[in-house]
């Protein structure tokens, strides 16, 4: 199973640093997308709009198929029906070169990090702009702004095995980074970190979007991280968006479903 986890990494990295772009921009628009495994429904005609430059927040209980949504968006699912377009061009069932033309517009940091183990972090950090064919001088130059702002510095010849997991999320990140998606996607990129690293880690994803208007989806539980990064929140639930506004809609929300998953997470926060 990790070799397939790896291989799959291996590619979609691939694809992602062929494609990366200069000029950091994109949007994404789901419209209806419904998605069964077997008898059981997991999206029911979700629907949802991330603009361009702005950061979404996707919020919901486990299992409600948040992460569904991210591999559909990549492509290495497709929806049963409904309609996805990124910039404006229909991305569900494209043909091949279409499909790895919208990829290429997206930076992913896996929820478990998904590192290659044989690979040292810096390694791990430069295998993107490597791929694109830079000079090791260009690459350093690349990669080291995003080391020093995620504190990386004094991990740089370790290997995944050596490090801790909150620093190997770090180190994921770092590495999405560094081909300059136009999109970035993030699977709850806080969780199982403390909570310097936390808003260390919702720093950086405000940072890439100053520096360079990049759109961010950022799947999370962390309703902290929704108070500190949000433009807009979507809400999951039953397979279905049951709320997409603005955060401070969110929490003054009277919907006994959002109000229940706020407070639950909060009463969570306070029992740590």
């Amino acid at each position: 199973m990790t070799r397939i986890i790896h291989f799959i990494t291996y590619k979609v990295l691939y694809i992602l640093s062929e494609h990366a772009k200069r000029i950091f921009m994109g949007s994404v628009s789901i419209r209806e997308i419904t998605k069964s495994f077997g008898t059981k429904e997991v999206l029911r005609g979700v629907s949802f709009d991330l603009k361009e430059g702005e950061i979404l927040c996707v919020i919901g209980k486990s299992g409600t198929g948040k992460s569904v949504i991210l591999k559909n968006l990549l492509g290495f699912i497709e929806p049963d029906s409904g309609e996805i377009y990124v910039d404006g061009i229909r991305s569900d069932h494209a043909a091949k070169e279409t499909r790895s033309e919208i990829r290429g517009k997206f930076g992913v940091l896996f929820q478990g990090a998904a590192l290659f183990d044989s690979m040292t972090v810096y390694d791990n950090i430069a295998f993107g702009p490597r791929r694109e064919g830079m000079s090791e001088e260009s690459v350093r130059a690349r990669v080291m702004p995003f080391i020093e702002k995620l504190s990386l510095a004094g991990y740089l010849d370790r290997l995944p095995s050596e490090i801790s997991g909150g620093l190997q999320k770090r180190v994921g990140l770092c590495r999405s980074l560094a081909i300059h998606p136009e999109i970035m996607l993030y699977d709850e990129p806080t969780t199982g970190v403390d909570p310097i690293t936390g808003a260390s880690v919702d720093r950086m994803i405000l940072d890439m979007r100053e520096a360079y208007n990049m759109s961010s989806l950022v799947i999370t539980h962390d309703m902290n991280a929704v108070k500190r990064i949000a433009d807009r929140v979507a809400m999951l639930h039953e397979g279905k968006i049951i709320f997409e506004g603005g955060k401070d809609e969110l929490f003054a929300a009277d919907n006994s479903v959002i109000r229940h998953f706020i407070k639950g997470k909060a009463d969570e926060t306070a029992l740590i």
